[in-house]
């Protein structure tokens, strides 16, 4: 069996989530939808300002908010399983998030990054391991960026679980080890890996583009180059489970 995939690249932004959602509504319209498909590493926001700010506690809101409301309209507009950023805001926590939604809108899963990067002093280190949930009988999970040096320590029996890893992601290396690093997971862990990373916008930051889609045996089915405009990447994996 397989699953369709779709990783949205999409530019760098801060604080125009009206101009983002647009870009997602016309890049899931514009082919026929995938069973699931995931936004950049806090796209809605921004990762950083183009004045270098990181602090997005500004923007926290609780996991039943408006952007979660929007998140759960878009995948009902397209009728796919939809993986989106929030920041989210519970209690005295603030953390970087990704919200799972349903193509009905009903909320599937949420994820804490458990490892924020080093800049992220906002956000509070997620404390529970990763959801798995089903998408069409695939067994899906999702880590956040800097959570990726880390899976041996605390991922690695739920990465063996999985067929599929969602990798959302704002990349910022100047010599992107993701082409080595990726494929290095696929393979380990058995999964495929789809990896949704913030592009070239404001501001620019080595790093930026390719995205990329990666089967289960370390090949990459579909990667994208440092576009400034959104970018849609689509590829079907399977599932061995």
């Amino acid at each position: 069996m397989s699953l369709h995939v779709a990783a949205l690249q999409l530019p760098a932004r801060w604080n125009q989530p009206s101009r983002t959602f647009a870009d997602v509504d016309r890049l899931l319209g514009s082919a026929p939808p995938p069973d699931l498909a995931l936004l950049p590493e806090l796209a809605l926001t921004g990762y950083v300002s183009p004045g270098l700010d990181f602090d997005l506690t500004p923007f926290a809101e609780a996991c039943t908010g408006p952007t979660a409301a929007a998140l759960a309209a878009m995948a009902r507009a397209h009728g796919c399983h939809l993986a989106g950023p929030l920041v989210e805001r519970d209690g005295h926590g603030v953390y970087n998030a990704v919200l799972v939604f349903a193509p009905d809108g009903s909320p599937v899963a949420r994820y804490r990054k458990r490892h924020p990067w080093y800049p992220e002093t906002w956000a509070t280190p997620g404390d529970a391991p990763a959801p798995v949930f089903e998408v069409r009988g695939a067994r899906v999970t999702v880590a956040i960026c800097f959570d990726v040096q880390f899976f041996d320590e605390d991922a690695a029996e739920l990465l063996g679980q999985a067929d599929v890893l969602l990798f959302p992601s704002a990349w910022v290396e100047r010599v992107d080890s993701r082409r080595t690093l990726l494929p290095d997971v696929a393979r380990r862990f058995d999964v495929a890996v789809v990896n949704a990373n913030w592009g070239t916008g404001s501001p620019r930051i080595p790093g930026q583009g390719g995205s990329l889609i990666v089967e289960h045996d370390g090949e990459v089915v579909a990667r994208s180059g440092p576009a400034r405009g959104a970018v849609r990447l689509d590829a079907v994996v399977r599932q061995d489970r």
